[in-house]
């Protein structure tokens, strides 16, 4: 199976081993990778800042990167992220050759822990992480992209994790890309507040599946001197690996009893997922 990975300039620039934890997650169950070397951004920030005719000019050539490369899926880390990728569609809808391109590019996208979940069908990533952590569900691939029931799914077979609930956990960590620079005060209490809550449940360990938000609230626990590892879901499901503990959906579902509190899982709703 070939597989595109859609980098992020997030963590090209800021968390390269994110990136590297993905690919080796992905490269473990039998995925042939490649990167394309001409990946820029996905334009979400000057987009949403007013720059369209600018931002369609990154979205052309970030089209023509990702599907240089003849594969089956378009693999990324970033909720935020992916969901702009599909959002070509909408974007670039008055350019019909790039609109034909931008719908081949969504239907073969995937966010990390989607793909790993129901197109590869791993339900255990045979992954060890002996910690107490939270989980913060953002705001981009929650509402945006529709997301929340997969990354829950991969940490509740992670050997000796301890998932505690986050309190407010639908509040948004105050990023949100321009918005932290147009309104600096109001991000700094939203980050306040996220921060506030994680220390609430007095876990070891911060994970996300967004960079961006760890980029965010990991910045923002340091400069308030508080010693909380902040992880991307790919860098804990990369962690102490043994491959016998791996089980896949189809053999070895989650029961409702394992789902972690915070996903707000019902009978009906294991059925869906």
């Amino acid at each position: 199976m070939k597989v595109v990975i859609f980098s992020t300039c997030v963590v090209d620039l800021v968390f390269p081993n994110v990136g590297k934890a993905m690919v080796e997650v992905l490269e473990r169950f039998g995925c042939d990778t490649e990167l394309p070397s001409r990946q820029i951004c996905c334009s979400q920030i000057t987009n949403n800042s007013g720059y369209v005719r600018e931002s369609q000019k990154v979205m052309r050539n970030e089209v023509d990167s990702l599907l240089s490369i003849d594969a089956d899926y378009i693999v990324g880390p970033a909720g935020s992220c992916v969901n702009m990728l599909k959002e070509y569609v909408v974007r670039l809808r008055d350019d019909p050759v790039y609109l034909e391109k931008a719908k081949v590019l969504a239907a073969k996208t995937y966010e990390f822990s989607q793909f790993l979940y129901y197109v590869l069908g791993v339900s255990n990533a045979g992954a060890e992480l002996d910690a107490t952590a939270t989980y913060h569900r953002s705001c981009h691939m929650t509402r945006l992209l529709g997301e929340r029931h997969s990354p829950y799914a991969l940490l509740a077979r992670v050997k000796g994790l301890k998932l505690l609930p986050l309190p407010n956990l639908e509040n948004c960590c105050g990023f949100g890309g321009m918005f932290s620079m147009k309104e600096p005060e109001i991000s700094k209490q939203m980050v306040d507040e996220k921060v506030d809550s994680v220390l609430a449940t007095n876990a070891q360990v911060l994970i996300s599946c967004d960079p961006a938000c760890l980029m965010n609230i990991g910045g923002r626990f340091n400069r308030r001197g508080e010693k909380i590892t902040i992880m991307h879901l790919a860098e804990v499901l990369n962690h102490n690996v043994d491959m016998s503990r791996v089980t896949y959906v189809k053999d070895d579902p989650l029961t409702l009893a394992e789902w972690p509190h915070d996903a707000g899982m019902t009978a009906e709703l294991i059925k869906e997922a």
